[in-house]
């Protein structure tokens, strides 16, 4: 191996365990309690009960252009078939 990339080598292992040491040496404080724990559950069935409704707003936007697609396309098929008498 060359020198510069042994050097490159080096100073990428030494990176990599400076960042598992930092990683590792970082830890959330040990009891939050039960405060903090039903804090966190409320934010969470917030997020989930947001998420929830956005998404069947999306649905029920969708579904109602859809319908009334259908009944457009319904609606011209029998125009189509129906014969105007002539006058």
């Amino acid at each position: 191996m060359t020198k510069p990339l042994a050097a490159m080598r080096l100073c990428l292992v030494l990176l990599g365990s400076m960042l598992v040491a930092q990683d590792t040496t970082q830890s959330r404080p040990s009891d939050q309690g039960v405060k903090g724990d039903v804090s966190e559950a409320g934010h969470a069935t917030g997020r989930a009960t947001k998420k929830a409704a956005h998404k069947t707003k999306r649905a029920t936007k969708k579904a109602a252009h859809k319908t009334a697609k259908k009944t457009r396309q319904g609606a011209q098929k029998v125009e189509d078939k129906t014969q105007t008498p002539p006058q």
